[in-house]
């Protein structure tokens, strides 16, 4: 490994963080991200069509319709969980600013841990659906309605591994310019899962309860 990719980097004083028009390296990786985070926005939007146009009563087949497994007091707890992980992941964005790196790792222990608790709400809103016999090949509108909640919630799951690896990176490596690199897409991704909730909460929970 060359030093260039092991040199630990003035968080301070980097480009990145500078108000110039400047061209740096990390810049230009964090766009190749966006591409990736545009696909996968595509990947979403696919899918809310596809609710909506199962959001019907006739696809429903005579099983469980959205008034009965759309509940927005849940929802709203797994949002209150949710943003307070995105919180304290901007929390730890800021000590990186800073160049404080203890600060970066307590942002995120705090991030994955506050994760965990959406995470357990989730499964636990998936487990009650189950047993009432709510599942996923009951109909079409199940169907479309189990596949955003999976699929937003195994960007979660892999939103706390990326986190759980970058603590070990951040502990063992320091604030190096690769391990910024990284923190700064898993920045983008993290947000990006908040947005998404945004319109699950609006589409799935909130519209289904009164549809």
């Amino acid at each position: 490994m060359s030093a260039a990719t092991t040199k630990t980097l003035d968080v301070k004083k980097s480009p990145m963080w500078s108000s110039g028009h400047g061209h740096d390296v990390i810049a230009t990786r964090t766009l190749g991200f966006w591409l990736y985070m545009l696909s996968d926005a595509m990947m979403f939007t696919a899918l809310f069509a596809a609710y909506v146009v199962l959001g019907h009563t006739i696809n429903a087949a005579g099983g469980p319709w959205s008034t009965a497994v759309a509940h927005p007091s849940v929802a709203f707890r797994e949002t209150v969980w949710l943003f307070s992980s995105v919180l304290a992941y901007g929390l730890a964005m800021i000590a990186l600013k800073k160049g404080h790196r203890g600060g970066v790792m307590l942002g995120i222990a705090a991030a994955i841990l506050i994760a965990f608790g959406f995470l357990g709400a989730d499964l636990h809103e998936v487990a009650d659906l189950l047993r009432m016999g709510a599942t996923p090949e009951r109909s079409g509108f199940l169907s479309a309605f189990f596949t955003l909640v999976f699929y937003h919630g195994l960007h979660v799951i892999v939103g706390i591994a990326w986190m759980l690896v970058m603590l070990v990176q951040v502990a063992s490596l320091g604030l190096t310019e690769n391990v910024v690199y990284r923190l700064l897409n898993l920045r983008l991704f993290w947000h990006f899962q908040a947005v998404m909730w945004v319109f699950m909460f609006t589409f799935l929970y909130l519209r289904g309860a009164i549809v």
